[in-house]
């Protein structure tokens, strides 16, 4: 549809606006076209309607370009772009606004911090010194020998480690001289009431820990332990 020959605009809700205002600048009914006198109007809708569509397309289209370009922008901060330049001005931004944030968040309240450090102290000193009850202080004869009974409860026959019988016992030990012509291998009696082989500990100790390494766990219970060889 022609925009009107009056104003040179579309059609709108309001028809008979330019006409009118016509009529009142030349002071008689006259078409603007053709120059005919008395002539008869009837209002239609078609132009409204068309104007109301075209309304319409247009925030659809405006509203679907905000959304692109939002998503696009969107893009831009996360995918970088293959250009050199773009690319190196790309991640400069990021290392700034990465660094912008660490100083944001970074707090430098010294005497909280301090704070937090004695206390990570504290624990430290009262987990070692737990520790330090539970294997440092030297065991005596009596609690050996309760161990030992206790070990003796639990009818350990064999090491864990090597899974051999141990030579404490006759009747293994008997069988391991059958079996063998060397000399049966020392077994060791561990605080926590567990038995193995002395070389077999002693390996496991060096290829866990290391030599140098002030307590051990036991390969059963995981507990740090003292350690007495026994007599077979």
């Amino acid at each position: 549809m022609q925009p009107c020959p009056i104003c040179k605009e579309e059609f709108e809700l309001q028809p008979q606006a330019c006409l009118q205002a016509f009529e009142k600048f030349t002071n008689k009914k006259t078409c603007p076209l053709c120059r005919k006198n008395q002539y008869q109007t009837r209002v239609i809708h078609d132009g409204s309607r068309l104007f109301r569509i075209k309304c319409a397309t247009r925030i659809q289209a405006y509203w679907r370009g905000f959304i692109v370009r939002k998503w696009y922008k969107n893009l831009r901060k996360i995918v970088p772009p293959t250009d050199a330049k773009l690319r190196r001005k790309f991640f400069e931004e990021k290392f700034t606004e990465i660094s912008h944030r660490i100083l944001c968040s970074y707090n430098t309240n010294i005497d909280e911090l301090f704070s937090e450090i004695d206390l990570c102290l504290a624990v430290n000193r009262s987990i070692l010194q737990q520790l330090d009850d539970r294997c440092g202080h030297e065991m005596t004869e009596e609690d050996w020998e309760k161990i030992q009974v206790q070990a003796a409860h639990r009818e350990i026959y064999e090491c864990s480690i090597c899974l051999t019988p141990l030579s404490l016992h006759a009747d293994c030990q008997q069988a391991a001289v059958e079996t063998s012509s060397q000399r049966p291998r020392k077994t060791v009696l561990l605080s926590c009431a567990h038995l193995f082989h002395h070389a077999c500990l002693l390996a496991l100790e060096e290829f866990s820990l290391g030599d140098n390494a002030p307590f051990h766990a036991c390969p059963l219970c995981r507990s740090c332990y003292q350690k007495k060889i026994l007599e077979c």
